[in-house]
């Protein structure tokens, strides 16, 4: 992954296109769960996080409240914030500029920017891949949301693409033990859980399946 600006942005573009073809899913199911394409698009800008903004019209379909999703999305994007404090070498400047720069610390531009040798090639790897990756993902949920509202979710098989999303975005993090007995022990209290509580609430009960993970770190 250490490469040339050039290279860095063909790597960028080729992700960009997987993304913007998440954000078409996404766009989609936001209409179907009743978001204009205006608020559909907004939601992309501000939060710019695929697992949570999935995560949000899953619960609110299930019939689950707006707290339950956000607390959803934060325990989801919670791995952002050690990325932020690896990225501070990178990202020195003006409290506006880290700011605003902030809303581009995703999985894929924090790896392009950690792999560089230098602070300097870092940086630009990181605004490269991640501003590719915004554009892509703004244009994908416009498109979704503009063609959502003749499209039938199910009968496409696009109401797949939020548990294929969170899978995809689990798989890498199960290279330990200690990361497989956490998730296990997640699914298995989200399962347990179901019948009791309300939508979304099984999602945010399941996150005690990470002290289940590190009692098991610290044997």
């Amino acid at each position: 992954m250490r490469s040339s600006h050039r290279t860095i942005l063909r790597d960028g573009v080729a992700i960009g296109l997987a993304v913007g073809t998440i954000g078409i899913s996404f766009g989609v199911l936001g209409r179907a769960a009743g978001l204009s394409p205006a608020m559909a698009c907004a939601m992309s800008a501000l939060v710019f996080a695929g697992g949570s903004q999935f995560l949000a019209i899953a619960v609110v379909t299930a019939g689950g409240g707006v707290p339950a999703a956000v607390l959803g999305g934060l325990l989801l994007n919670a791995r952002h914030v050690p990325f932020g404090i690896a990225l501070v070498p990178m990202l020195r400047g003006r409290l506006a500029l880290r700011a605003l720069s902030s809303q581009l610390v995703i999985d894929e531009s924090t790896a392009f920017a950690l792999a560089q040798p230098t602070p300097e090639l870092g940086r630009r790897a990181f605004y490269t891949v991640g501003i590719t990756l915004f554009l892509f993902w703004q244009a994908g949920t416009a498109v979704g949301a503009l063609a959502g509202g003749a499209l039938d979710p199910s009968a496409a098989g696009i109401d797949a693409a939020f548990p294929a999303g969170l899978l995809a975005l689990l798989v890498p993090q199960l290279r330990t033990r200690q990361a497989r007995v956490a998730a296990l022990a997640g699914a298995a209290i989200a399962l347990a859980a179901t019948p009791l509580l309300p939508a979304g609430g099984p999602i945010l009960v399941a996150a005690l399946g990470a002290f289940v993970g590190l009692a098991v770190g610290r044997r």
